[in-house]
């Protein structure tokens, strides 16, 4: 039986070990994040389908002043981490030229257009049949001058195989009743979805594995290259693992993984900030919620209402900034929401490419070597079909979307 190691036991990491298990590979997982602190398990839990367009874009780029989180916005550039966010802004900025962004937007068109329908297959082999919701979402503005902004925009937006429609009267009333001071007006995504429990999706997709025979290994680990050129993972108490395939799915650590092989990736980290309080005040039935005047989204899981909002463009293990959770419970507080506290609060990172692309494919260094990471917002949103793209890598067989967009080859070319 071929034998594969995956590096990184995100949701990535693990709808492509599935995969590969799936398609009886002998599958190790080395995680780091055994206590499940990363942004796979404390996102917002919307498959985000309707996110077209590349947010490396001029529009982003004009309007990033007023977005400032000192300005009351969502977008946090911390003084003290400028060594790490100019240089990536710089190459964003070059990513947001008209012709990059839309030959980006092209790219992620057959990605998104493609990820509910891979989260549905990769659920109806779960033992969790409630675990993927296919009932939309809710973007709602405080103002009819906001509201009116935002419907434009939504309109005009390359919002691919999702929809929407206007709020009806009797939604818009119960939509006040929960909100007093944050529905102005509102629409409803029709086909959008979301996943009802993060726990229990990570418990599902770890047993999954188990059942396939596959095993997770808690720790960290390096790579280095051994005879042939191939990659060999060798882990923090010097024991090797040889593998016919390995794959780089490590989020924001994953650069330093393939730098021995001469792979540059300029990954930033995107941090965001959530609160979570009981749910016992918000119905089960109401999907996630969008406050786009506060760049915020509120989510009902089993168990707990989170609010999730900020863009904190950071290194990965900067000490988290409490101002932020701070502005959260002053939004919940502002709109009205039935949040009370205590809040247990989080924050994690998002592995964030210049031009807001994920970085999927096989190594031109290594013949072993594959990596699937940076998926910025859409890791969750994109997890299964980038394990069915790393199972057709694997098998040599054509993958679902074309791949070039996405090769890591493209930062090598990036002289700055």
């Amino acid at each position: 039986m071929a034998r594969a190691v995956i590096i990184g036991g995100g949701v990535v990491g693990l709808a492509s070990a599935v995969a590969l298990a799936d398609q009886r590979w002998s599958v190790t997982v080395i995680d780091a994040d055994p206590a499940r602190q990363a942004a796979s398990w404390g996102n917002a839990g919307h498959i985000a389908i309707e996110q077209g367009a590349p947010l490396a874009s001029r529009a982003a780029l004009r309007s990033a002043p007023r977005r400032l989180f000192s300005r009351g916005g969502a977008l946090a550039l911390p003084p003290r981490q400028i060594g790490r966010w100019l240089p990536f802004g710089l190459r964003l900025a070059r990513a947001a030229a008209p012709r990059r962004f839309e030959a980006g937007q092209a790219a992620l068109a057959p990605l998104l257009a493609g990820a509910m329908p891979a989260w549905h297959r990769l659920a109806a082999g779960l033992d969790a049949p409630d675990l993927v919701r296919e009932h939309g979402h809710i973007v709602a503005w405080e103002s009819a001058a906001s509201a009116a902004a935002g419907r434009r925009a939504w309109a005009a937006a390359p919002i691919g195989t999702a929809r929407f429609r206007a709020f009806d009267a009797a939604e818009r009333a119960a939509l006040a009743r929960l909100a007093p001071a944050g529905c102005a007006d509102a629409i409803r995504f029709t086909n959008t979805g979301q996943i009802r429990d993060l726990a229990a999706l990570a418990d599902a997709l770890t047993a999954r594995l188990a059942a396939r025979g596959g095993r997770i290994v808690p720790g960290r680990a390096t790579l280095r290259r051994v005879s042939g050129g191939a990659a060999e993972a060798v882990l923090e108490d010097g024991a090797t693992l040889r593998a016919d395939l390995i794959l780089v799915a490590a989020g924001v650590r994953a650069p330093a993984l393939l730098a021995p092989f001469g792979h540059r990736a300029p990954i930033i980290a995107e941090r965001g900030y959530h609160i979570r309080a009981d749910a016992a005040s918000w119905p089960d039935d109401l999907p996630p919620i969008v406050f786009e005047d506060r760049a915020m989204i509120v989510t009902r899981y089993a168990g707990c209402v989170q609010a999730a909002s900020f863009v904190e463009l950071s290194d990965a293990d900067a000490p988290a900034d409490p101002a932020k959770w701070a502005r959260l419970e002053a939004h919940v507080a502002a709109l009205g929401l039935p949040l009370r506290p205590p809040f247990t609060r989080w924050m994690g990172s998002r592995p964030t490419l210049p031009d807001y692309l994920p970085a999927i494919g096989r190594s031109r260094r290594a013949p072993n070597l594959l990596y699937a990471f940076g998926h910025q917002h859409l890791g969750l949103t994109l997890a299964p079909i980038t394990g069915e793209i790393v199972a057709a890598l694997a098998a040599g067989t054509a993958p679902p979307v074309p791949l070039a967009p996405f090769d890591i080859a493209r930062f090598e070319k990036d002289s700055a």
